[in-house]
Order: structure tokens, then C-alpha cells, then sequence
């Protein structure tokens, strides 16, 4: 057979170049990050015209690539710059950037037993549990939140109507019950797996943005009588829309007395647990059936990193595992395949595992505790302006929302939308609007362990400037 004279798919003789190219972007990016930009990169003409070509047939040189790779990146919105405060996200944390880079040279496949990256995912399942103070007795990495929202709601299904995995939910009403500012990943759980978005009851709040336990017991009671099947009661800590906390240890009390699984949608705000400051709040957390942790927004490693833990070890194995899968394998363990929605299973536990191994659980606390100490600097500043005004109770965890009211101004809701836009666009700060009570917010989150108290200064700055005046937007 005549060998090709095709180049193939190794890099050959760059490989050195194209890591050491790569190398240098990365570290350039790294020591960009520590402070902000005054500006956010646009892309280049030639840029946006490369980004419509066809697919090549013939490949280019691995340099070229990197650089226009690197361009692209860096002319879109970076998450882990310091002042950025929309939605909640990653801040791209470095050791946790060197595990990806590891891991996805490694391509270790943890569907089954994987040797020592498998003892490393269940390590790091142990660590996760322990910083938060949660008895998990297992738990897996998934992609994200909405995953392991639907990957705990699955196990809470089987346990409150065995069989269904098999047989379907036949006659049985189920309901899901949950905080009326809950993440929508709860009603897309209910949708995937046959609960009904329509049977997914949105329970009252209180002046805290809480959900209500009283109302939680009375809906209970009244879906029972009316034979209905509660499949689980999910407890917020940390809403998208104002970070509020549920109060777990009451709700606790109502999942009991019911026999409803309890789940904490700790996605964005579980791991403010491990905070000194916040463990009131999250009073009630060692009585729960299971927990979801997003590590890619308030544990700062890159995406894709959240986590499902569970209380029972045979919880997920009863609603995914298949024929012998019931039993645990090598190390007393399940394989993951038997305890997860997927089959092929990148090692996302190796930069939560990196993180906690590099800078020790203390620092992680710290970091967190400083976000929360950068909200509540950000409520007062706030009250101590004349033109702004934010809610009427103190952040709970590090969502403060904020708009101005200017005296006159006939809309106050389309002004503080456009001065959300003129923000984005301004490009010193960015951060994204919300709907509160039917009323358009600010909604600056702190996720990021980069922001200083400057930034959360300039972030007012930039309001004040951009929207003192209704001329200044929408004259």
C-alpha cells in the first residue's frame, strides 16, 4: 500500500509552536483579566468577514488559527473580566483553565471505571459535600445546573412512583412543588420527565423573596386530597432574579411530615454555605434528599462543572442503572454510567478537584465571602444616592438589584432598559436588566474573586452618568 502524502491530522513538527503560541495568548489573557478594560473589544472587519467563510477544504496554517482564535475570543464577552456583573458567571479561574487543558489531552472517558481519574471524580464529589456541609453519600458531574436539576428530580420521581422509569406515570397526578422565582430548569425538568409543566406549582413568597412554607403545607394538603402524587419540593438558595434563599430548615419540616423529597437548587448560591457570614441562611441543608452546585459561577472554574449530590447511594442508580449496574463496582462505587444521564463523560471534576488541591478551601471561602461583602457595599452606596433606589431588604448572597428614578421622567421602566443597553454599550461595566414585580432593574451580580470595591464604584459611576437624565437616553 502506498503511504499518503496527505499531512493527516497531527500537528508533527508544531506541536511545539502551536503550545508555545497558545502559551502566550493565554498568560496574555490571564494578566488582562486582573484588572478591567475600559472598553469591550469589537471585532475586526477582517474578522467578521473571516467568520463568513465556507468550510475549507484545505487546512491553514495551526498559528494563523490560534491567533484568529484568539481574536475572536477576545472581541466577545468575557465573563471572567471584573466587572462583569450580568447574569452569574464563571470568572475563569486558572487552575481550573490548566485542568481542561489537561483533561481534554487526557480525553479520559468516565462512563465506567477509569482507574485513578475515577478515585479523583469521587474525591472531588467528597470534597464538594464537605465544603457545603452536605451528607452526600454520591453524587456526579454534569454539564450543567439544568441537568443536574432534572438528574435529581429523576431519582425523586422513582422514589415517589416506583416504576415509572419503566412503566410510565400512568394515572398517577404528580406535582412538583417550588419558589414562584424558582429557575425555569425546574420546569423543564417537570416537562422532560412527564411531571407537566402544568402540574409544577409555583409557590407565594414572602417580603423576603422566599418561598412560603405555609403556603408550601396548604398546597400539599390540597393537591393530596385531590389525588395527586407530590414528587418533591425544591428549595431555592440563591434565586436567578434577587439571590434569595428558601428557608430550608422549615421546608425541611414540611418535606417530613408530607414524605416529599426535599431538593436545593443550590446552583448558583450553595456554595455560600461554607461562609461563615451566610451558614444561617442555609440552616437545614444536612436534612435534605439532594443538591445541585453549578462550581462553574460561585466557585470560579470554568464551564462546563456543576454537580448533583445525593443523600442515598442508591438514589440515582434506581432510576439510571441497568441489569447487574445495581450493585456497586470496583472501590465500592457505582460506575458513573449507572448513576448519570450520559454515557461519554469528560473529567469535569478535575478543576474543582484542582481548585480545592491549589488553593485550599479557605481561599474559596474567602473569595466568596468578599462577593457577598461587595453586595452589600453596593446596597448602601446605592441608598446613599438621591437618584438611585434598590429593594427594601439587604442582599442575601450577591445580586443587588438597582435603577434610577428621575424626578419627571414619565416612564421609569423604559428608562432603566435603555440605560441597561447605553451600559452594555458604553463597555466600562456590563451588567443586565431583570423584571421585578413588573418593574425594569439593574441586576449586577458578584461572582468573580477579580472585582475590587473600584469596580463595584465604577459600576454606579457609569449609571449615574449614563442615565441622570431622561435626555441622556430618550429625549
Amino acid at each position: 500500500m502506498m503511504e499518503s502524502d496527505a499531512p493527516g491530522l497531527s500537528l508533527g513538527d508544531q506541536r511545539e509552536a502551536a503550545l508555545s503560541r497558545t502559551t502566550h495568548h493565554v498568560l496574555h489573557a490571564w494578566k488582562e483579566f486582573d484588572t478591567a478594560r475600559e472598553r469591550e473589544s469589537q471585532p475586526s472587519e477582517a474578522l467578521r468577514r473571516a467568520l463568513t467563510m465556507p468550510l475549507p477544504r484545505q487546512g491553514s496554517d495551526v498559528l494563523e488559527v490560534i491567533d484568529e482564535a484568539v481574536e475572536v475570543l477576545d472581541s466577545s464577552l468575557a465573563q471572567s473580566r471584573p466587572r462583569y456583573f450580568a447574569f452569574i458567571g464563571s470568572s475563569g479561574l486558572e487552575a481550573g483553565a490548566l485542568a481542561d487543558l489537561l483533561a481534554h489531552s487526557y480525553d479520559t472517558n468516565l462512563a465506567v471505571d477509569a482507574g485513578a481519574a475515577t478515585a479523583l471524580e469521587w474525591q472531588a464529589v467528597g470534597w464538594l459535600a464537605s465544603f457545603i456541609g452536605f451528607p452526600a453519600q454520591t453524587g456526579t458531574f454534569t454539564s450543567g445546573g439544568t441537568i443536574s436539576n432534572i438528574t435529581a428530580l429523576a431519582s425523586a420521581r422513582e422514589a415517589a412512583i416506583p416504576g415509572a422509569r419503566e412503566r410510565g406515570l400512568g394515572g398517577v397526578r404528580p406535582t412538583l412543588y417550588c419558589s414562584d422565582e424558582a429557575h425555569y430548569s425546574i420546569t423543564r425538568a417537570a416537562e422532560v420527565l412527564g411531571i407537566g409543566s402544568a402540574n409544577v406549582r409555583a409557590i407565594a413568597i414572602d417580603e423576603q423573596r422566599r418561598m412560603r412554607p405555609d403556603e408550601l403545607r396548604a398546597q400539599l394538603r390540597a393537591d393530596i386530597a385531590e389525588g395527586c402524587t407530590p414528587v418533591a419540593i425544591v428549595a431555592t438558595t440563591g434565586t436567578t432574579l434577587t439571590g434569595a434563599v428558601d428557608p430550608i430548615a422549615e421546608l425541611a419540616d414540611v418535606a417530613q411530615e408530607f414524605g416529599v423529597w426535599l431538593h436545593v437548587d443550590g446552583a448558583y448560591g450553595a456554595p455560600a454555605a461554607a461562609v461563615a457570614s451566610q451558614a444561617d441562611a442555609f440552616a437545614g441543608l444536612d436534612r435534605v434528599d439532594s443538591v445541585t452546585v453549578d462550581c462553574h459561577k460561585w466557585m470560579f472554574v470554568p464551564k462546563a462543572c456543576s454537580a448533583v449530590l445525593v443523600r442515598d447511594a442508591s438514589a440515582l442508580a434506581k432510576v439510571f442503572a441497568h441489569d447487574e449496574a445495581y450493585m456497586p463496582h470496583a472501590g465500592g462505587h457505582y460506575n458513573a454510567v449507572d448513576i448519570t444521564l450520559e454515557y461519554s463523560r469528560p473529567l469535569r471534576a478535575l478543576k474543582l478537584w484542582m481548585l480545592f488541591a491549589t488553593h485550599g478551601a479557605d481561599a474559596v471561602r474567602d473569595a466568596i465571602e468578599g462577593n457577598c461583602e461587595q453586595a452589600q457595599l453596593l446596597y448602601d452606596w446605592v441608598r446613599s444616592r438621591p437618584r438611585f433606589e434598590t429593594l427594601g431588604s439587604r442582599p442575601q448572597l450577591s445580586i443587588v438589584p438597582f435603577r434610577i428614578v428621575i424626578d419627571g421622567c414619565a416612564d421609569p421602566d423604559r428608562h432603566n432598559d435603555e440605560l441597561c443597553t447605553a451600559i452594555q454599550r458604553d463597555g466600562r461595566v456590563y451588567v443586565s436588566p431583570a423584571t421585578i414585580d413588573g418593574h425594569v432593574w439593574l441586576r449586577p451580580c458578584f461572582t468573580n474573586f477579580r472585582t475590587t470595591p473600584d469596580d463595584v464604584a465604577m459600576l454606579l459611576d457609569v449609571a449615574e452618568e449614563l442615565g441622570s437624565t431622561c435626555a441622556s437616553l430618550h429625549g
